[in-house]
Order: C-alpha cells, then sequence, then structure tokens
C-alpha cells in the first residue's frame, strides 16, 4: 500500500486512462510567466489602494497591470485578452488625464 502512493503523478494519469485529468502544461520562468504575475501583481495592488481611497495609485498601478496582461495577450496570441486589456488601459489612461487634467 506504501507504494501504491510512491508512483509518480504521470503514471497515475496514464493508469486512470480518463479524459478528464489533466497535467499542467503551462510553462515556468519564460518571460511570459514573470509578465502575467508581475501585471496581476500591480492589479492585486491597484486594488489594495482603490479598498483604502487613494485613487491616483489606483489608477497608476491598473493600467501597468492591464497593460502587462495585454502584452501577455498579444504573446499568447489571445485576441480576448488583448480586446479587454487593451481596452481597460485606454479607459484607465483616460480616467488619469481625468483626474490630473479634468479632461
Amino acid at each position: 500500500m506504501v507504494e501504491e502512493y510512491k508512483k509518480k503523478l504521470d503514471e497515475k494519469i496514464k493508469e486512470l486512462n480518463s479524459t478528464r485529468v489533466y497535467k499542467k502544461i503551462t510553462p515556468l520562468h519564460t518571460k511570459d510567466w514573470y509578465l502575467k504575475w508581475a501585471a496581476s501583481a500591480f492589479i492585486l495592488i491597484a486594488v489594495c489602494f482603490r479598498s483604502v481611497g487613494i485613487p491616483e495609485m489606483d489608477l497608476w498601478f491598473s493600467v501597468i497591470g492591464t497593460a502587462g496582461w495585454g502584452l501577455v495577450g498579444y504573446l499568447w496570441h489571445d485576441r480576448a485578452l488583448i480586446l479587454l486589456n487593451g481596452t481597460l488601459t485606454v479607459l484607465l489612461i483616460i480616467g488619469i488625464m481625468n483626474f490630473y487634467y479634468g479632461v
């Protein structure tokens, strides 16, 4: 019974012969991997600023995070990510201009 637990994940998946079990295939430590995590961190920090009522920092961190995710979408050839984050980046830049210049 102890040896059953020592089998590697790949062997267990092969034994199951199921289409519902997937092994993670996301590459690690590539430039898009670092970019997506950095962009996610910027967005999380932006939400923290938003929750404590500092809109200026929220806008800046949000625009950096969404621009980063837009670049990830470009690297992945993912049109949904490009559309969403490209639009958000433009809207946030308009928000920054409105904050500083009242445009």
